[in-house]
């Protein structure tokens, strides 16, 4: 009973420290406001900031998950607070390119890594018995983030100013992570036993050589990427497609990007956990044409083509937890996943980064989203041929098992 107790009350701080660290999620707000300030920056200069900050997402990772899997999750979430709070007050202060690129990039986003990493990885050893809602309900919390602080950086930016509000939020979002992490400590070592397969778990170098691993890590960085994009350019592409209102809309891919996490969760336990992802990229794929010809079929077309993209986005999220406690076992998760991990933070610097370049370069986000639709066509196709292998393996170690 006390188990039982005790595992979700760290469900629930998990969740609560992922919903703070989702305000990340809400940079097209803040990108939209630090470009009517500062009238010298550039779109491309603003989103790297953005791409940054997501990229230092797995390094943070990588660095906290062998402390993580040893220790427990409390100190590590306790600095993932520090970091993530201290580098949102201190954008509030950043008068330079360069200066953004460090507080809201290296610093803010390194503590997205330190405490996502470690609260998704806890929930999933809290859980082996409900892996997948476990890190369903994890990442929902992430993506939550943007429904519920964009409205509330919008009135604060028209309020108090953009740099002020980076201060105010940055302190407050500081105190509700540190006190998540009186929460985060490992199971006892029995529980870790129970329904991982311990025995045959693999730590990350033995991960790394695995073919395995680079296949669904490929398909990992294309499924990513299109997601990405829209959550950094949400806002701008509003208004370039006469969607509606950017806030508006960077709260409808925060809903749906939630929403993706659990509905596709569900979809996976019918369907299987592959099947599901090649589906995904079908929708991703069909929501980025839908948006591209936004301008002909109309707005609705576009809102619905954004929530297909970000719907699956969340799914995709939402599955690499478990795919990668699945094949290399939970007692090292919180390691394992942060390599696996970097195939986000590459799509991070992918996607935003194309989607503004494209957009200053021809005046139009239409060939990153082509580009983008070719790339969830290259994903599915891997993971039919990562099925096929992992289905010709199967059939091979059995008949090894019926001639022994």
């Amino acid at each position: 009973m006390k188990r039982e107790k005790n595992r979700w009350l760290i469900l629930i701080a998990a969740i609560v420290t992922n919903l703070a660290l989702g305000a990340g999620y809400a940079w097209s707000v803040f990108q939209t406001a630090l470009l009517e300030v500062n009238t010298d920056w550039t779109l491309s200069e603003t989103s790297l900031a953005f791409s940054i900050s997501f990229a230092m997402v797995p390094l943070g990772m990588i660095i906290c998950g062998p402390i993580v899997d040893k220790h427990g999750g409390k100190k590590v979430v306790l600095a993932a607070g520090l970091l993530f709070g201290l580098g949102m007050f201190l954008t509030g202060f950043a008068n330079s390119i360069i200066m953004l690129y460090l507080t809201y990039g290296l610093i803010l986003g390194l503590g997205i890594g330190a405490g996502y990493g470690t609260a998704t990885a806890l929930t999933v050893k809290w859980f082996p018995d409900k892996k997948g809602l476990a890190g369903g309900l994890t990442a929902a919390g992430f993506g939550s983030g943007a429904i519920l602080l964009a409205p509330i950086a919008t009135s604060m930016i028209e309020s108090v100013g953009v740099n002020n509000t980076f201060k105010i939020l940055g302190g407050i979002l500081l105190v509700v992570i540190c006190s998540a992490s009186f929460m985060m400590e490992n199971p006892p070592a029995q529980e870790k036993v129970v329904g991982t397969g311990s025995e045959k778990d693999k730590n990350y170098k033995e991960m790394l050589h695995e073919s395995n691993f680079w296949i669904l890590w490929a398909v990992y960085t294309f499924a990513a990427t299109s997601g990405l994009m829209v959550i950094g350019h949400a806002a701008n592409l509003a208004s370039y497609y006469s969607l509606g209102a950017g806030t508006v809309i960077v709260m409808v891919v925060g809903l749906a990007n939630t929403l993706g996490r659990i509905f596709w969760g569900s979809i996976s336990d019918k369907l299987g956990r592959y099947k599901t992802i090649m589906v995904m990229f079908v929708v991703s794929g069909s929501g980025l044409l839908m948006l591209n010809f936004a301008n002909t079929l109309g707005a609705v077309a576009g809102i619905v083509g954004l929530i297909f993209i970000a719907l699956s986005f969340g799914g995709f999220l939402g599955s690499f937890p478990g795919i990668t406690a699945e094949n290399w076992g939970a007692s090292k998760s919180a390691s394992n996943y942060g390599w696996m991990f970097t195939a986000y933070g590459i799509a991070s610097i992918i996607g935003p980064t194309l989607a503004s370049s494209i957009r200053e370069s021809s005046g139009s986000y239409s060939m990153a989203l082509l580009i983008s639709a070719g790339m969830a066509v290259i994903g599915a196709g891997m993971i039919l041929w990562y099925m096929s292998r992992a289905n010709k393996l199967g059939k091979v170690k059995q008949n090894v098992i019926k001639e022994s």
